[in-house]
């Protein structure tokens, strides 16, 4: 018998684990991926930047545990030797109009406890960014890069190291929660355990509903943000990380430069739905899971408020030129012709019935399960923070 099944191998059901079992070395702590790695999704497909929590709601979870994660990633970095980098970040207003939005930007960093953040002109900017463009900005000091898979083995070695066991290569296909105990039920086993934590990102509304007799009322919505990479000869155009002002309507932070942990500038994402949960290019499709997503109704009211929006992301999808137009607002230098192909991210984004998209963290309790059912961007910064509130939840049952 195990006392706690953890479904899901990125970096919060990960952080969960070792908590958990650092925590209460006596509990016999399980994690099961389905992959036959940790980190292949969400956290494995992620910009790696380790974001300040410029952006949250003060008071959120979002926020409160952006910058309490903040820190205990930085303090693990530095005490397990993974290396990172502070570069800190601009965020662009380049019209006009977006200067109000850009100081409220600059009021929730505030707010949020942000040392070192303050208002730049474009001449200060320029001072950063030589190349970049715009009206007004800010500097954000603490924001910097990172490589979350080398987090991940980590956080998986420190987890078995600590007496958990990590399942690899097993997906679930059953929960059954009993009196006492639930049945989960793998391709490989079958665990009788006290508690299910449900961490299963782009799946965790699928596990959700296996272990609450009530019907949850949010889907995973799955959107791909695809990214270009910067050609050698022309990545002298951005020093380090260079962000527009977000649309406040709408939960990601627009097209951006990244520079890369292990070299290298990305620039993306855009954000475009997703036809398979998994569907990380134009052509993985499938049709159930696309079904599913275009017959939610929460998902159906998403696209006719923001109809304009959804198709401007998709003609950038599969327009090259119409890509660049967008980063040339930023950085008017670059071509279509500096870019090439880069990778891909789906972020598991919950969509309420009523069309709400989540902005915050989400997590749901019922008597034999917790779930974990939205942790989109930053859960990969907050992510130990994220599972020391989990581990709260789980210990307080025990």
């Amino acid at each position: 018998m195990t006392d706690v099944v953890i479904i899901g191998g990125g970096i919060v059901g990960l952080a969960t684990a070792l908590h958990l079992q650092q925590q209460r070395p006596a509990l016999r702590v399980v994690l099961i991926e389905k992959e036959p790695a940790v980190a292949r999704h969400q956290t494995g497909h992620n910009s790696g930047v380790i974001h300040s929590g410029l952006y949250y709601k003060p008071g959120s979870l979002k926020a409160t545990n952006c910058i309490r994660g903040y820190q205990m990633l930085l303090d693990f970095c530095n005490e397990e030797g993974i290396s990172y980098e502070r570069c800190g970040k601009i965020v662009v207003a380049t019209k006009p109009d977006q200067l109000p939005q850009l100081e409220t930007l600059f009021e929730r960093g505030q707010l949020n406890g942000l040392l070192g953040i303050r208002r730049i002109s474009l001449a200060e900017m320029r001072e950063i960014e030589p190349h970049v463009n715009g009206v007004a900005g800010l500097f954000v000091p603490q924001t910097g890069i990172i490589d979350y898979k080398q987090v991940c083995e980590k956080i998986a070695v420190k987890f078995q190291a600590s007496g958990g066991e990590l399942r690899l290569g097993e997906r679930v296909e059953q929960v059954t929660a009993g009196n006492s105990l639930s049945i989960v039920v793998t391709n490989k086993d079958r665990y009788e355990t006290k508690l299910v934590v449900n961490c299963a990102g782009l799946y965790s509304d699928k596990i959700a509903q296996l272990t609450q007799r009530d019907a949850i009322d949010v889907r995973i919505v799955p959107f791909r943000g695809e990214y270009y990479k910067i050609k050698p000869h022309k990545q002298h155009l951005v020093r380090n990380l260079i962000y527009p002002v977000p649309d406040p309507n709408f939960p990601f932070l627009g097209v951006h430069f990244t520079r890369m942990i292990h070299g290298g500038i990305e620039a993306g994402p855009n954000a475009v739905l997703a036809f398979a949960r998994e569907g990380y290019t134009k052509s993985d499709i499938n049709l159930k899971e696309m079904y599913e997503t275009l017959s939610w109704p929460g998902f159906q009211k998403v696209a006719a408020k923001y109809w304009q929006t959804g198709l401007g992301e998709m003609y950038r999808s599969f327009s090259k030129a119409a890509f660049t137009k967008a980063l040339q607002e930023l950085i008017p230098d670059i071509q279509e012709a500096d870019l090439e192909d880069g990778g891909a991210g789906v972020r598991a984004q919950a969509c309420d019935r009523t069309g709400g998209l989540l902005d915050d963290f989400a997590i749901l309790e019922s008597d034999k399960a917790i779930n974990v059912v939205n942790a989109p961007s930053p859960a990969a910064t907050s992510s130990l923070s994220i599972g020391q509130t989990v581990s709260e939840k789980v210990l307080a049952r025990f």
